[in-house]
């Protein structure tokens, strides 16, 4: 129990200690709109559900900013795992995407911002599926917003997929097909068990980029709400606590969700970590 404490404070040492010496600078300052105190940072995580500028609350941008996450990263977690899974199986369906996939990979998901507004604008995704329309969630999200999310997130699922398939002994699957098991059954019995630690490695690294592009993708035009878009309009306000209390619930969710992935490896003993 002891070095469990120990631990704990070793670890709270260095963030008390930053945390401290940004508030003695801030004070020193005296600049709020170039270095807030920490109390008024404060002030306003301590109020989440108060509306500030004219952008919502605190918690309706977390909610919009979560929601476009999610739908970027589902979508790229429901293309990328099946086309992973193939590539990694089946030689002649790798050869055939293998070449687009490496040479769209390096390209960063925000150099696609102009062309992807010259393509869709402005669109939300209530204009591209009208039964959204009658959720004030959905009906605010543009479609760019979660294309950008999903260039960010599916090439890291996508690879570690394939390379999860790839890294199965190949006595597994000769044994398989030794016992009579076909292809959907080795897909279902073998493949997906053998490669999910790879698999769940790959979606927390691209909910992680997700979640990264998030902000810049909400800075795009069109965009009026979210954690994004809270950051962008305060900075144009000089209202720096409003800057950095944002940047504080991003980093904290982006925490949260990593512990998350890394709480589900060690529940299923797996022990592959970055």
């Amino acid at each position: 129990m002891l070095l469990k404490v120990r631990k704990f404070l070793v670890r709270l040492f260095l963030p008390v200690l930053l945390a401290c010496l940004w508030q003695f600078i801030a004070v020193s300052m005296g600049k709020p709109m170039i270095l807030p105190r920490l109390d008024a940072v404060a002030e306003v995580l301590a109020h989440p559900t108060t509306k500030i500028l004219i952008t919502g609350s605190l918690l309706d941008n977390t909610i919009i900013s979560l929601t476009r996450v999610m739908l970027g990263f589902f979508l790229a977690a429901g293309i990328s795992i099946p086309l992973g899974l193939a590539m990694g199986y089946f030689p002649a369906i790798n050869r055939f995407f293998n070449s687009s996939v490496e040479t769209l990979r390096p390209i960063p998901p925000l150099a696609w911002v102009p062309l992807i507004l010259a393509w869709f604008g402005i669109k939300g995704l209530a204009d591209i599926i009208p039964p959204l329309a009658a959720n004030p969630i959905f009906a605010g999200i543009q479609f760019s917003t979660v294309l950008i999310i999903f260039i960010g997130a599916v090439f890291p699922i996508l690879l570690n997929t394939i390379q999860g398939v790839k890294n199965i002994p190949v006595e597994y699957l000769e044994s398989a097909r030794t016992l009579g098991a076909r292809n959907f059954s080795i897909l279902l019995k073998v493949i997906i068990p053998a490669s999910l630690p790879l698999i769940v490695t790959g979606l927390r690294i691209g909910l992680g980029i997700g979640w990264m592009c998030l902000v810049a993708a909400e800075m795009m035009p069109g965009s009026s709400s979210g954690l994004g878009y809270l950051i962008w309009y305060a900075y144009e306000l000089l209202r720096a606590d409003i800057i950095v209390a944002g940047m504080a619930v991003i980093g904290m969710i982006g925490l949260v969700m990593d512990r998350g992935f890394r709480i589900i490896e060690k529940k299923m003993h797996w022990s592959n970590k970055l």
